[in-house]
């Protein structure tokens, strides 16, 4: 054996000796990961998140997937000649889109990430909002269609599950008390699911490497009210802001902590919740 390959199993023995008080800290706590972008944009990117949500659930933690999927309704919707259009930066629903949409979520992307988690050896299950009445919705704006607010959550089945060796996957479509059907913004689904499960952790994967300051540095950390204050000061801005909004929900609905972390990157749950340094953006109600 080369001393070159000694010093790889050397340094893979003392990763996983530092990460010793990480597993430790999360063992039995409850992480809700919102899966989007690039994981799921090709095959080994879903393989490689898999094999890490399989090894959290080895370690003790028990974690919850909600999934987005706006890039292959998009696709889907195009193929099918049905046009699409946003409004308030939510997709207009109407009824036709709404088949799409929950055929392309509770459908092909759900039983992929499912799969994917078979693959690597663990028990994933998949799942929508309307599994048992899961999700219960409101119309959120009469000009978005079937576009969905969550009105309640009903965890039970959910925390059936967490009891047990599988592991939810689930699709953000939710019911209307009358037999609706409504699309939800994954985000929006995946925090109010970590707040209903009081959640350890919500881990919000994106394309972009977290918050940045005025001056396109990373911000490591944020409390509630400085994020608060850096979308009034127009440096959150765009696209961020929905997902910074989300943290902020779920934090103050009792998730302990909420990360914006870039999915781009391999194992990035792994870095984030067993290393020291973590990656992304950090929110908390306060620190220290």
């Amino acid at each position: 054996m080369n001393d070159e390959i000694k010093n790889n199993f050397h340094q893979t023995a003392t990763t996983l000796a530092e990460a010793l008080p990480y597993i430790q800290r999360y063992e039995g706590s409850t992480i809700v990961i919102k899966l989007g972008g690039h994981a799921m944009t090709s095959k080994s990117s879903m393989d490689n998140f898999a094999r890490d949500i399989v090894l959290i659930k080895q370690c003790g933690v028990n974690p919850v997937i909600v999934h987005g999927g706006g890039p292959m309704i998009n696709k889907v919707l195009s193929d099918l000649k049905i046009e699409s259009a946003f409004a308030e930066g939510k997709r207009v629903t109407d009824s036709k889109t709404m088949e799409v949409v929950e055929m392309v979520l509770s459908g092909s992307i759900n039983k992929s990430i499912v799969n994917a988690i078979n693959n690597q050896g663990g028990k994933g299950v998949g799942l929508s909002g309307k599994d048992a009445n899961m999700i219960q919705c409101v119309q959120d704006n009469p000009k978005l269609g079937f576009v969905g607010k969550i009105q309640k959550i009903n965890i039970d089945l959910v925390q059936n599950f967490l009891e047990s060796d599988f592991i939810p996957v689930i699709a953000p479509i939710g019911f209307g008390v009358n037999g609706e059907t409504y699309n939800i913004n994954g985000d929006t689904a995946a925090g109010a699911m970590a707040a209903s499960l009081l959640a350890d952790r919500l881990l919000l994967l994106t394309d972009v490497i977290g918050v940045k300051d005025a001056d396109e540095n990373l911000i490591n950390q944020l409390t509630v009210e400085e994020a608060r204050e850096l979308i009034d000061a127009e440096i959150i801005k765009a696209g961020m802001i929905p997902k910074v909004n989300t943290s902020i929900k779920a934090i103050e609905d009792g998730v302990r902590a909420s990360v914006i972390i870039d999915g781009r990157v391999d194992h990035a749950c792994l870095l984030e919740l067993f290393t020291s340094h973590g990656i992304g953006t950090l929110f908390r109600k306060s620190f220290g």
